[in-house]
């Protein structure tokens, strides 16, 4: 059985509270994070393509949910590389899966993620490069969840 992964608030992909966000929830897969969700007509950069710049922030979120739960700590990007293969439709049925491919010593992440449609095949792929979120910042970033995600991060 998939583990559900907490929401925030604010965030601009899952948030719950974000009413111009893409409110999608993830969950865990054996060591990987997906999401099955369908972009909107709003989301187009032409009317029958989804705009790149939103398939890089859904597989970014992927690369950092994953990222997040096997090291037990919030990070966020460094570095993305997105290949975009074949064009989303808005509204066509998608699958977004991130998982941690690399920990260097609890200082850098690495992670690789793919967007595929309902046949498997592959509409974009990225991988990324995360960093841990400073001390500082933790408490105000674990406020935003609903939810408990101590049970994830430490």
């Amino acid at each position: 059985m998939a583990l559900m992964l907490p929401r925030t608030r604010s965030c601009f992909v899952c948030g719950i509270n974000n009413p111009l966000g893409l409110n999608l929830s993830f969950e865990v897969e054996g060591d990987t994070v997906v999401s099955r969700f369908r972009f909107l007509p709003e989301h187009a950069g032409f009317r029958t393509a989804v705009h790149g710049g939103l398939i890089a922030t859904v597989l970014d979120e992927a690369m950092v949910w994953a990222c997040g739960v096997r090291a037990r700590q919030f990070t966020y990007s460094a570095e993305m590389t997105i290949r975009y293969r074949r064009t989303i439709a808005p509204g066509q049925e998608v699958k977004v899966a991130g998982i941690m491919t690399a920990n260097r010593k609890n200082r850098l992440f690495e992670a690789k993620g793919e967007i595929v449609d309902a046949n498997g095949e592959v509409l974009a792929s990225g991988t990324g490069k995360y960093l841990p979120v400073p001390r500082n910042l933790v408490d105000e970033m674990r406020s935003d969840f609903v939810g408990d995600i101590g049970k994830l991060i430490d």
